[in-house]
Order: C-alpha cells, then structure tokens, then sequence
C-alpha cells in the first residue's frame, strides 16, 4: 500500500496545519487536558480519513485477453444496453461502477491496447448515480484498441455532486496495460464501460468489484 502522488501536497499541507491548530491550542489553552485531547483525537480522525482517500494498493496485474476488468473500485448500479453517441456510434452494454468516498480511487484500464480516443467535457456536477451524469456532468471519454482482438472498449470517468477532480494521465496513441493505472477521481464517483453487445456479463447490479481484479465481462 502506498499513497498516490495526487493526494501527498495535500496531506503534507493537511499535516501542517493540523500540527499547527494543536500547538497553538496547546499554548492558548494551558490545562484544559480535555479539550486539548478532543481537538487532538479530531486531528487525527480528520487526517486519517483524508489519507485513506489516496491509497494506492498494489494488486497482482491481469493477464487475460478475454476478461474485460473492473476500471474502479466500487459497486455495479448499471447494466444496460445503450447507444453510445460519441465516438462509437453503435448499441454497447454499459456497465457502470458508483465510487464512493471511502473506495480506492485509482482507475485502471479494463483492457490491454492502445488509447484511440481521447476528449475531456466539462460539465455539470449532478450525483454520479444519475441517468444524464455520463452526457451532462463534467467527464472523461476514453477508447481503448485491444492488442490481440481490435475490438474497441469505451471507458468514462464521471466527476460527481462531490468529486470535482478528475485526473487522466493517457493521450491518444498511448499503450495501456490490462489493470495499469490510467487516471483518479478524488473522492470516489462514477466509472462506465461500454462492452459490445456480444460480450458475456460477469457481474449483476449491486456486485462490489475491486480495479483491475473483478472481471466485469469476457469478449467473444
């Protein structure tokens, strides 16, 4: 386990200014043992739960070309057909993953290939789980050629009413490796992947699904 780089000048400064209220509350308010150690165990609560929101486990990377693997952590809330507008132009299953604060949120590629699109959208910031957030709430699109097969998978990252960070770190024409890390959202949101119409699902709603460990579907 390790911290992502996108969280440690936040926790650094975090760190800091935690550090500071408690020396300064030490000095303003000598004797008061109790409510010292109150603001103290707070410190120490608050920090904590900002750090769990940027680790970074290790996993055992996947290495199987009919798997299409879980881009995120989190919990399955789609599975459906839909027409995907934007750069396939045909009906695909969406299935899409909700990332809530407390999942790691790494985003890892489901697939091996090459980035064959890429577009960032700003946009709204309605809940992730909402039925416009993939077309309307600020995102990611990202096509990835597969290696072996060509087949096309479309991956979105979707900021949320709370994440209003995403971090992509591919451009079109870039290799990705099945399970390596492409991109973050802080404080969890919403992940879709359109498979084609063919592929065998492997997950059901309400599944939770672990990036780059949880098959998601297998290619034909």
């Amino acid at each position: 386990m390790t911290i992502h780089k996108e969280g440690r000048i936040l926790l650094f400064w975090m760190l800091v200014v935690l550090a500071g209220i408690n020396f300064a509350t030490h000095q303003l308010m000598p004797g008061q043992e109790t409510v010292l150690n109150l603001i103290l165990l707070a410190s120490i609560i608050i920090y904590l739960l900002v750090l769990q929101f940027f680790r970074n486990p290790r996993i055992a990377m996947p290495d199987d070309e009919q798997l299409v693997y879980a881009p995120a952590d989190g919990k399955v809330v789609v599975i459906e057909e839909a027409e995907e507008e934007e750069f396939l132009n045909e009906r695909r299953k969406q299935i899409s993953i909700f990332m809530s604060p407390v999942n790691v949120h790494v985003n890892r590629s489901p697939i091996s290939g090459i980035v064959s699109y890429f577009k960032y959208h700003p946009g709204k910031y309605m809940v992730a789980w909402h039925p416009k957030a993939s077309y309307e709430n600020e995102r990611t699109t990202m096509v990835v050629k597969h290696t072996k097969t060509g087949v096309q998978l479309l991956v979105r990252q979707i900021a949320g009413a709370v994440a209003r960070r995403i971090k992509c770190y591919v451009k079109e024409g870039d290799p990705l490796v099945q399970g390596g890390e492409f991109g973050f959202i802080k404080f969890g949101s919403r992940v879709d992947v359109f498979v084609p119409l063919d592929a065998e699902i492997l997950v059901n709603i309400d599944d939770k699904t672990k990036g780059g460990l949880t098959p998601l579907a297998r290619l034909k």
